[in-house]
């Protein structure tokens, strides 16, 4: 369950604050998969990052008792300096895996990016695809309520994406997703509900394809 209670969110530019959100509420329905869409700088990753904590609100509260992911697929989170398998150590670390747990999160980042000796170079030595590939990794070797997805399945070859897909189905068994996506064929695949965010409000649509229909219009 998401509840929002009069959120306002705004940013500082160059020709004044911009407000993404004004006194918005609003209540999510629970258990369900969320598609977030909208046009460009609409705020829908304003609206992501707020969901999962990543970013405040100016005012009001977001309520939430599910636990939530970080972005998947985020590499601007690696220490360049610090090797893959460091900065996997750092992340089990914050989240409590310790022992065997760390070191079974190890061996599934690495063989899942398929890094190999990689692992022990510095995270800043990684190709663009490598870091892409750890980042999801790293995102699927932790169990949350809510997987946060912003465009991610576009990264990799079309062997990798086979199996970003596989390894997702498997995730949304028992948990959900909060999806941002401009493939509104993945949006229908993969959502049950769709919040369609426009001019600093957000309208729930129950139905999918009437959500998508009213994106397009």
């Amino acid at each position: 369950m998401f509840e929002l209670r009069n959120v306002t969110k705004s940013y500082l530019t160059p020709k004044g604050r911009r407000y993404v959100f004004r006194n918005l509420s609003l209540a999510i329905p629970p258990g369900k998969n969320i598609g977030l869409i909208g046009r460009n700088g609409a705020g829908k990753s304003t609206l992501m990052r707020l969901l999962g904590g990543a970013d405040v609100p100016d005012s009001g509260t977001i309520v939430t008792d599910r636990s939530i992911s970080w972005p998947v697929g985020l590499t601007g989170g690696f220490q360049g300096s610090m090797s893959g398998r460091d900065n996997i150590k750092f992340v089990c670390r914050v989240y409590g895996a310790e022992g065997e747990a760390m070191r079974e999160k190890i061996r599934f980042v690495q063989e899942f990016a398929e890094i190999g000796t990689w692992i022990d170079e510095p995270i800043k030595t990684y190709s663009s695809g490598m870091r892409s590939r750890v980042a999801f990794g790293l995102s699927m070797a932790f169990d949350f309520d809510y997987y946060l997805i912003d465009e991610v399945m576009s990264v990799g070859d079309a062997q990798f994406k086979r199996k970003c897909r596989k390894i997702f189905r498997e995730k949304l068994k028992t948990s959900n997703v909060v999806l941002v996506s401009h493939s509104m064929s993945e949006i229908s695949k993969l959502c049950d509900i769709v919040l369609l965010v426009k001019d600093g409000e957000i309208e729930i649509y129950e139905d999918v394809i009437e959500g998508i229909k009213a994106y397009s219009a």
